[in-house]
């Protein structure tokens, strides 16, 4: 999954969605180690500061945890990760209503597009 940063939010914002998104679709698995600091700012291209401002922020809501001599950890709680997996999709979700409604689209016109759209699978 490559790092798809953009310019118009802060990077170390971006950076710890990113690392989420790994989290919540296994590239990092619970209970896994991360790579270090400035192998992850490599791969991200970004400064390693950036990347280590992003796990801090990762370490102080609990998804990652640091053990001092051998590095970064991603949590064991599936319920976290889970938590954290329907906190991302409704922002994803919100950002296409959005989207839509600045479009033009009614309520009732988004639920006939995605419909058309998943052959009407979310019916089943």
């Amino acid at each position: 999954m490559p790092w798809d940063l953009k310019s118009d939010r802060p990077i170390y914002a971006q950076l710890i969605e990113q690392i989420e998104l790994k989290i919540c679709s296994g590239v990092y698995a619970l209970g896994s180690k991360l790579p270090s600091v400035r192998e992850l700012a490599q791969e991200a291209s970004v400064n390693p500061n950036t990347m280590q401002r992003a796990l801090a922020k990762l370490e102080e809501s609990g998804l990652v945890y640091a053990n001092r001599t051998e590095g970064r950890y991603v949590t064991e709680d599936v319920e976290m990760v889970r938590n954290v997996k329907n906190r991302l999709a409704e922002d994803l979700i919100e950002e296409f209503l959005q989207n839509m409604k600045r479009l033009g689209f009614s309520e009732d016109e988004i639920i006939t597009v995605i419909k058309k759209i998943s052959g009407g699978a979310m019916n089943e």
